[in-house]
């Protein structure tokens, strides 16, 4: 299908695309394309302009600075995967990234277009969640920053208005951080129908930090507290890591999880058990604490 005929401006600049987005509120942002050109081939979407800011050149790169690794929101997937700075120091969103569709997906997708979009089987906010991301969102009224686990409200809402754009993301840099998202992907698209990330963090054998986080299983990505308390100022052994991972859904209204021709709620929650374990002993694998690729 075609779509409806539309309007199209390619602002080169942050101000140049705000304004544009206040003057045109019904406007839509085109980044990537991979979420907004399907919705309006289908028909599903149908906006009287779309506002381009594929060639706004602040919004991308990466950069090391002050214990903080930044990333512009228009730095696509492979970027990020092949980033030695970003897998030295948030490993764990370079190995979300790798997991992303295909090589000609990941040359082409945005960082900040799958983070705004929060499909909640897209592999990114739950590395973000994981690595404790922290939203870099400007508009009108300025630049605000907005932690992860604030940002996703649901099914393609997050904390980003109609006239802001999410211009970085920005994570502490952990370079003594392991860090593994494991999936299991959709046969038909490859979207999680489950996907977990792990960022861990190992001291003299006890776990310092850790973080743990699904994509698939809600609305939304989701941090799963339960697997991170069993696990935090631990020296985990296999059956605790086993008993952490059992726990993953332990939080999750199961009335709420996704249940789809891909998979019911009930499976979709023993998919996340299974891959819960899996990516802690990815990201265990070589700390000495927890035994490798179950």
């Amino acid at each position: 299908m075609y779509p409806d005929e539309f309007d199209y401006e390619r602002p080169e600049t942050v101000d140049e695309a705000l304004d544009l987005l206040t003057e045109y509120p019904e406007a839509e942002v085109l980044a990537g394309g991979h979420s907004l050109l399907p919705t309006m081939k289908s028909g599903l979407a149908s906006p009287d302009l779309l506002v381009d800011i594929s060639r706004i050149d602040e919004m991308r790169g990466i950069d090391h600075a002050d214990g903080t690794v930044s990333i512009g929101g228009l730095t696509n997937y492979a970027t990020i995967d092949e980033s030695e700075v970003v897998r030295e120091n948030v490993t764990v969103f370079a190995e979300a990234a790798h997991a992303v569709g295909d090589v000609q997906v990941r040359n082409r997708g945005t960082v900040g277009g799958n983070l705004a979009h929060a499909d909640p089987a897209s592999d990114l906010p739950a590395a973000a969640l994981a690595a404790d991301a922290t939203m870099v969102v400007r508009g009108p009224d300025g630049e605000r920053r907005v932690d992860a686990d604030d940002f996703f409200f649901g099914m393609y809402a997050t904390d980003v208005a109609e006239d802001e754009l999410l211009t970085h993301v920005e994570f502490p840099a952990r370079p003594a951080a392991t860090g593994a998202y494991a999936k299991k992907p959709s046969p038909s698209s490859g979207y999680a129908m489950v996907g977990v990330a792990v960022s861990l963090t190992v001291d003299a054998g006890i776990v310092e930090d850790v973080g743990v986080a699904a994509n698939g299983i809600m609305d939304h990505g989701v941090r799963l507290d339960p697997v991170e308390e069993a696990l935090r100022g631990t020296t985990p052994d296999d059956e605790l890591v086993r008993r952490a991972a059992e726990s993953a859904a332990d939080e999750l209204d199961e009335m709420m999880m996704m249940d789809d021709l891909q998979a019911s709620a009930a499976f979709r929650a023993q998919l996340l058990e299974s891959y819960a374990e899996r990516a802690l002993r990815e990201a265990g694998d070589g700390t000495g604490v927890i035994a490798g690729s179950a």
